[in-house]
């Protein structure tokens, strides 16, 4: 079912997750060890994080270097139908710009298709760790909002090979991505709101934020969106911080801003653990607004952290 089709169709506030696929060489049962304390919530569906290949370079006898293209978190299309049969769950695959032709996306979405699978979140991606800039494939899309509109022509029966004569319409419900403190390449939120405005008028059904911490920035980011003609479901995206690390960390790499009581508490922190209490108990507050103020899905960035996640998720039933 699509996530729209969800959304319209519920009472309450719906709970979902997302999850990274394991890294190569491990077990998917890594996955149910995650999931299967949580999905006594009965998640509407489960995002499946795509991770694009990096490089590495090996050194060769003669002391030169070859770069060596390496795959650490591969099988997300094969997961989402695993978690279909195991969990008889809806599954959200990823699909990213970065590191994939119009070919591999073309036939990612042949698959996903093939197993029914009725929705995809279209990303950009981010550069490689050992990149400072993102570099789309020579043959692929340099935005979310090209690799969207191939999407949208699949919808349309359009494939890449132009001669091709009747194929079948794909059926994808398409999310796609906000910020609500503004993708940090954005000069201004603005500018920012009118990218997500052609992803919308685009083709775009619904949207799914980044993480924040600040509900404010959140209703504040809604209501801009309304004001912009913006008027598809948006989904907040809500991740636990559960070290003090991350009070740094998750800034710089994220580039939200943590509000200042809830600094303040993780300041006086002694231990991880003290961290991860706090962060639970800011997090169930987060969501208790959120879902007082009628938003339709709370979306958890689990990664890692089942137990502080379902510890959340039960104190808001």
């Amino acid at each position: 079912m699509k996530v729209t089709e969800h959304i319209a169709q519920a009472k309450d506030t719906l709970i979902s997750f997302e999850i990274l696929p394991p890294l190569k060489g491990k077990s998917i049962d890594s996955i149910w060890d995650h999931l299967d304390p949580l999905m006594e919530f009965k998640p509407a569906y489960i995002n499946v994080t795509y991770h694009r290949s990096e490089h590495m370079f090996k050194k060769r006898a003669d002391g030169s270097f070859d770069k060596v293209e390496i795959r650490k978190r591969p099988g997300t299309v094969g997961i989402c139908a695993a978690l279909m049969n195991h969990y008889k769950v809806d599954a959200v695959p990823h699909l990213i710009c970065g590191g994939f032709s119009k070919e591999e996306t073309e036939n990612a979405l042949i698959d996903l298709n093939f197993l029914g699978i009725d929705n995809v979140l279209v990303l950009r991606g981010d550069a490689p760790k050992n990149e400072t800039f993102f570099e789309a494939h020579p043959n692929g899309h340099r935005y979310a909002l090209e690799l969207l509109e191939q999407v949208v022509q699949m919808n349309n029966g359009m494939y890449l090979e132009e001669d091709l004569q009747g194929g079948i319409k794909t059926k994808f419900c398409i999310g796609v991505a906000g910020y609500p403190e503004k993708h940090f390449e954005a000069p201004n939120l603005q500018t920012d709101m009118n990218y997500l405005k052609k992803k919308v008028d685009g083709g775009a059904d619904y949207i799914v934020t980044q993480m924040f911490f600040d509900n404010k920035k959140f209703f504040d980011f809604v209501a801009k969106c309304r004001e912009n003609g913006i008027n598809v479901p948006i989904i907040p995206g809500l991740k636990p911080l559960t070290s003090k690390k991350q009070l740094t960390v998750l800034p710089r790499i994220f580039h939200v801003d943590m509000p200042d009581e809830f600094a303040n508490e993780v300041l006086k922190c002694k231990t991880d653990k003290d961290v991860e209490l706090v962060g639970t108990e800011w997090l169930i507050q987060q969501s208790k607004e959120l879902k007082a103020a009628g938003i339709p899905v709370l979306h958890y960035y689990t990664l890692g952290k089942p137990k502080v996640v379902q510890a959340v998720v039960s104190a808001i039933q």
